[in-house]
């Protein structure tokens, strides 16, 4: 058995749901399909196991999301622009390497603080 890195998920979300198909009359279920597939830049490409699926609220408080409301869903959370804003190491890339030289310079003045004040 091979271990797991922190970037794998676990079953079942390892597995490969695919991209939902187009349609005429769309539903929550593509939408949810879109996401879980990394189509809409919100979140890395597995499957989201979920108590409640996406639409179960709306679907119980009497007030379904219509077909067009989930065309237009799927087309607006796949456009490019809301992938780029949701890309954390693209043009943003300086943002580890900076968190983690702040990190080292305070332990560095911690320990240099111990060295020549160490009572």
């Amino acid at each position: 058995m091979l271990p797991l890195r922190s970037e794998t998920p676990p079953p079942p979300a390892n597995l490969d749901f695919g991209l939902a198909p187009d349609d005429a009359a769309p539903n929550v279920a593509q939408l949810k399909a879109d996401i879980d597939a990394g189509r809409t830049g919100d979140k890395a490409p597995h499957g989201d196991i979920g108590a409640a699926p996406l639409g179960t609220c709306e679907e119980a408080g009497g007030a379904p999301p219509t077909p067009q409301e989930v065309r237009e869903a799927r087309r607006y959370r796949a456009a490019p622009s809301v992938r780029a804003a949701m890309d954390p190491h693209g043009e943003r890339s300086f943002v580890m390497p900076l968190f983690w030289a702040t990190a080292g310079s305070m332990a560095g003045l911690v320990a240099l603080g111990l060295v020549f004040f160490p009572g």
